[in-house]
């Protein structure tokens, strides 16, 4: 009969953890918002035909806003 390795028992990495354990202070929460709110507007006046104020609020929104929101610590 052959015999059976022994192999360590792997250890849950650091990393994921640390990723598990993030959590988004009020400031974050608040770009979100403020991003959400934006895109929201933004959608509605395109919708409506506004073909100047949409599309800034659309940029704003989600190339600002929601960045700030995710990298502000």
């Amino acid at each position: 009969m052959a015999k059976k390795k022994k192999t360590k028992k792997e250890k849950p990495a650091k990393k994921e953890e640390a990723l598990a354990t993030v959590k988004f202070s009020r400031k974050n929460t608040i770009f979100f918002g403020i991003g959400l709110v934006l895109v929201v507007i933004g959608f509605i006046l395109l919708a409506a035909g506004d073909i100047v104020l949409a599309p800034i609020l659309l940029i704003v929104g989600y190339l600002v806003f929601f960045p700030l929101g995710i990298l502000l610590k």
